[in-house]
């Protein structure tokens, strides 16, 4: 690509459908309360999703890998617009869930198509520059999606939230539709992928300890609106605003893992985990009060946001093969960790309640910062 633009274009695609995958978050409580079900069970809509995701990735790029990559792009995100149009409709909670089904097999498509676009048209030493511009579409996501999602929910209704995820959604289809270019398929989007890389250890430990740093992300900020409302207690335009300063520091977090992961990777990956650690812990001892609630929330966000960007790199970067294939195996491996991080959050609520939460997150964090060493060993001795 000759310039910046067109990674921001597909950054913009990024933020539609992130914006409907993880927008539920912030209106849990509510959904919860107008289908009169738990909030775990709430939490089958994000965990649901990203199983689809996770399960269908490496299939769908496979089925669609003689398609327009263009035409891919905008046809994911339309898929996106009818499925948040007709949620907002919906009556059943087991109906709403079924809708949620569709689009999520679509997300892997988008991600994959745009991930391999951003790594094959960059020089080798900008590649995790390139890569980080897709992934700000997430961290926008974070910033505007799921607060805004919040907000409507609580200025008008929770149905009022999947008619903004399908507004986004439209400017991501226009955006992707009038201003990025024709892309042409090269052999190596047309070709069956290699599935060769899958004999390489380094990459099933890269895999392993991209799962293991997600599903520790997604253990407790899959339920962060709740742990604000009923911890801290937080009002709705409170917990609006703290996840719109989550995000807002989550721009400059996945913007410096970007710069460093190129020149850093292993200390770049040890020092998030470590950080990432030591904020959680705090949260479980202050998480009660609201003013160190508020400065840790932006703390939080700040860490949290270069998670996916250093577990796809540390993935990528593990073998040399087809792009497209390996961030659809990524993109499938970080949503079986957002549904087992989920489910995981879910479950330790119920087990011993929404204050303990973090402690879910630790627990996988520590089992990602022992894969780390174990995966730094084995490059040393290969």
């Amino acid at each position: 690509m000759k310039s910046n633009r067109n990674l921001y274009v597909l950054a913009l695609g990024v933020f539609g459908i992130t914006t409907t995958e993880f927008g539920v978050i912030g209106i849990l409580p509510e959904i919860a309360s107008a289908f009169q079900i738990s909030t775990e069970k709430a939490g089958w809509l994000l965990s649901t999703f990203a199983l689809i995701v996770a399960v269908s990735s490496p299939f769908m790029l496979i089925f669609l890998c003689s398609f327009n990559r263009k035409k891919l792009l905008t046809g994911s995100l339309l898929v996106f617009i009818i499925a948040n149009i007709v949620s907002a409709y919906i009556t059943n909670f087991y109906c709403l869930l079924i809708i949620r089904m569709i689009p999520a097999f679509f997300h892997p498509v988008y991600w994959s198509v745009a991930l391999s676009i951003a790594e094959k048209k960059s020089a080798p030493e900008d590649k995790s520059k390139a890569v980080s511009i897709i992934f700000s579409g997430l961290t926008l996501a974070t910033v505007l999606g799921v607060p805004l999602a919040t907000f409507m929910a609580d200025l008008f209704s929770w149905q009022a939230s999947f008619l903004l995820n399908a507004f986004i959604n439209i400017l991501s289809w226009a955006g992707v539709r009038f201003f990025l270019p024709s892309v042409q398929n090269t052999a190596e989007m047309t070709l069956k992928p290699d599935i060769k890389i899958f004999r390489s250890k380094l990459l099933w430990i890269s895999l392993f300890l991209a799962f293991c740093i997600i599903a520790g992300m997604y253990s407790t900020y899959g339920y962060i609106a709740d742990f604000l409302k009923s911890v801290t207690q937080m009002d709705g335009k409170q917990i609006s605003l703290m996840l719109f300063i989550f995000g807002t520091l989550g721009i400059a977090g996945n913007k410096m893992a970007g710069k460093y992961m190129s020149r850093f990777p292993f200390c770049t990956t040890s020092v998030f985990l470590v950080l990432l650690i030591s904020i959680h812990s705090l949260i479980y001892y202050y998480g009660s009060f609201l003013i160190p609630m508020m400065w840790m929330t932006g703390c939080w966000g700040l860490i949290h946001s270069g998670g996916f960007l250093i577990s796809n790199i540390n993935v990528t970067s593990s073998v040399s093969g087809s792009s497209e294939l390996l961030n659809s195996i990524f993109t499938s491996c970080g949503n079986f960790a957002v549904m087992t991080g989920t489910l995981l959050g879910g479950f330790w609520i119920s087990r011993y309640g929404i204050e303990h939460i973090v402690w879910s997150s630790i627990f996988c964090m520590t089992i990602a910062f022992i894969i780390l060493m174990v995966k730094k060993n084995m490059s040393q001795n290969s």
